[in-house]
């Protein structure tokens, strides 16, 4: 079963076609990367996924059955736009959320003290909301998010406004609902962040796929036919390059048409050479990303 399923999903503004006709398969179990400039139509696809806006045709299943009010309560949605209730106490914000969703009181309460310990924020969970840090109030916006115990989670910048600490515990924890075999779409314009997480990505321009697929397999289409390497005792003229660029820690190498990154490799060693570092290259996400949202738009 899918997690997701949509199909030829449209939308438009006043005549503004802001998805057209979008089909989307998200596999459950998986970190799901969504991704795109703004004005992409993202955030409307999200609202479209939540029922806050409706499609104007198309189609859309959620956790294997049509959209409806019983599903919402199956999905943790973090929106780009944070909406605590601001005047009432932390944990009291969190239970009564986690209650809207189905849970018990008591188990709500007791899932949410132990959510924000696990986000150190225990101290606080007596404090009302409006006295928390714009940090401190992203982690309890995080904690809002998971603590009905979704099956999904959808996360629009879930690190947005959080020190490289908070980051790293937010990333744990993702990491860690994805080994319980939840299935979380993300979505961000942090690149590293996709490469650290998704094990799949969809990238929308206008509103249509640009880039959908596994993300290693994306990243492998883009790359340049190059080596990273580093090294001793290196032959002046090295074989089957089209050029050589010297970077802080070694070379990397273009290679010529039809000289595959082992047969170099060998060609070295053959030479004499004493390698001690050899990869491929791998595109960053965000050059392929510029790069291919570019060149649609000097169409």
């Amino acid at each position: 079963m899918l997690a997701i399923e949509t199909h030829a999903l449209t939308k438009d503004f006043n005549g503004l076609r802001a998805v057209d006709g979008l089909d989307l398969e998200v596999r459950q179990g998986e970190i799901f990367g969504f991704l795109g400039p703004n004005g992409a139509g993202k955030t409307t696809t999200i609202r479209m996924l939540m029922d806050i806006i409706k499609p104007d045709s198309g189609r859309i299943e959620i956790l294997g059955q049509p959209l409806q009010p019983s599903t919402l309560d199956r999905i943790g949605y973090l929106p780009e736009e944070r909406g605590l209730y601001r005047k009432i106490k932390t944990v009291d914000c969190l239970t009564y959320l986690a209650v809207l969703k189905g849970m018990e009181r008591r188990t709500a309460r007791e899932r949410a003290l132990a959510l924000l310990e696990r986000v150190d924020l225990a101290e606080f969970a007596d404090k009302k909301v409006e006295t928390l840090s714009r940090g401190m109030q992203q982690k309890a916006q995080f904690v809002a998010t998971l603590v009905h115990d979704p099956e999904l989670l959808i996360l629009d910048e879930p690190f947005q406004g959080l020190d490289p600490l908070n980051t790293e515990l937010l990333k744990e924890m993702v990491r860690e609902l994805h080994g319980q075999g939840k299935t979380i779409i993300f979505s961000t314009h942090q690149m590293n962040q996709v490469e650290e997480l998704c094990d799949r990505i969809l990238l929308i321009d206008h509103g249509q796929t640009v880039l959908y697929g596994p993300l290693r397999e994306i990243q492998a289409r883009y790359a340049p036919h190059a080596v990273r390497f580093r090294g001793q005792a290196l032959p002046t003229d090295l074989p089957g390059t089209q050029r050589l660029e010297r970077q802080e820690e070694g070379f990397v190498a273009y290679l010529a048409e039809g000289v595959t990154p082992s047969l170099f490799l060998r060609q070295l060693v053959e030479r004499g050479a004493e390698i001690t570092h050899f990869e491929v290259v791998t595109p960053p996400l965000e050059e392929i990303f510029i790069e291919v949202v570019e060149k649609r738009r000097r169409r």
